[in-house]
């Protein structure tokens, strides 16, 4: 299968790159299997060009690969040692490298290595985001490690630092472990999720460094959240495979999407369609819609799933109405249906008095 037929790229906890396509309900792995080890773990992705073309990963040996979508194969192979821990984020801006490690080492990998900048971002880092919006913004956040923001052009302190939230009604202070965070398309805001059960909605335009909106989700740690396009909704999965829409205006849970079995470790929409993909330990592709949360497609593969990308290619759908077939078997000259109809309105209609008489009848004659 061709690779730039895929529709959505997963990291798998094996290293192996699954490419999928959803228009054929194929699903293909883009490595060595036989060569595989733990060191190889894909722990981030993301794409190489605006193009959507390269796909980048980010794997536990701290190597960074890139692969050809329209090719089919890797082209080149980045060494990123520095820091330690597994790749909490990667992204490629202006064909330069960004990492972040666990340990808190963000690095922007230029030719020349004494032209390389490093920024401590703080231990034990969970996540790591790009403001697609503006380039030069990165946020990063972990284990009692909260939202931060950083200038990648002046980074010798966070333009935002986020401040954690009151005490909880026994005078205790709130834990902090961000998961992931979104920049809000737009506007300044950006929304964040923690282990501790919450989502919270940040504005570094303001004084104020607290969130301006706070919401829980259940009660298990909230791994992953993605905006949905041009809406003021986030969707967002937990540890124990519960995804659901919150509506950010309203700070309410808005929709739960059903069927899985595992914890969710990524969550993207579609950039033109109404469809959110989601992928987690329980091996499963999952495509839903975001308006009637209906599980669209589901896709099974073998691996546990860490990361995902999905393309922003406009897709076709897979199931079609009655009617939409009925017009393309016509359009096509396909006029069984309309003959076996001819045949059937010929026939003769037997009344139901009709039987009863007929059956008066034979009993006389018996």
């Amino acid at each position: 299968m061709a690779a730039h037929k895929n529709n959505v790229w997963i990291g798998a906890e094996t290293g192996i790159l699954k490419g999928v396509n959803l228009d054929e309900k194929t699903a293909s792995n883009y490595s060595n299997v036989a060569s595989l080890s733990k060191d190889e773990e894909i722990t981030a992705i993301c794409w190489a060009n605006e193009q959507q073309t390269q796909v980048c990963i980010g794997q536990r040996n701290h190597i960074v690969k890139t692969f050809d979508v329209e090719l089919g194969d890797y082209i080149r192979e980045n060494d990123c040692t520095g820091g330690e821990g597994t790749f909490q984020g990667i992204a490629n801006v202006d064909n330069h490298l960004i990492t972040c490690t666990q340990s808190g080492l963000l690095k922007i990998w230029k030719e020349e290595p004494e032209e390389c900048t490093e920024i401590d971002v703080g231990k034990d880092i969970s996540r790591m985001r790009i403001n697609p919006e503006n380039k030069n913004l990165v946020s990063t956040g972990g284990k009692e490690n909260d939202l931060k923001i950083w200038d990648l052009e002046n980074s010798k302190v966070p333009v935002f630092k986020a401040k954690n939230v009151r005490n909880d009604f026994l005078d205790l202070r709130v834990p902090v472990w961000v998961c992931d965070m979104q920049f809000i398309p737009g506007s300044s805001k950006i929304v964040s999720c923690s282990r501790h059960h919450c989502v919270r909605v940040y504005d570094p335009s303001t004084p104020q460094r607290r969130p301006v909106l706070n919401i829980e989700f259940d009660e298990y740690p909230v791994m992953a959240l993605s905006l949905i396009p041009n809406t003021n909704y986030v969707i967002v999965g937990n540890s124990q495979g519960r995804m659901g829409k919150i509506d950010l205006r309203k700070g309410l849970v808005h929709k739960i999407f059903k069927g899985f079995a595992g914890s969710i470790r990524d969550i993207e929409c579609h950039q033109t369609e109404p469809l959110v993909a989601s992928c987690g330990l329980d091996r499963h592709l999952r495509i839903h819609n975001v308006h009637t949360s209906v599980l669209e497609h589901k896709v099974y593969l073998k691996s546990r799933l860490n990361c995902l990308l999905f393309s922003s290619k406009d897709l076709c759908r897979m199931e079609e109405t009655e009617d939409t077939n009925k017009k393309r078997k016509a359009e096509s000259g396909d006029n069984s249906c309309s003959e076996d109809d001819d045949i059937w309105n010929k026939m003769d209609v037997i009344s139901d008095k009709t039987q009863i008489k007929d059956k008066d009848k034979r009993k006389r004659v018996s």
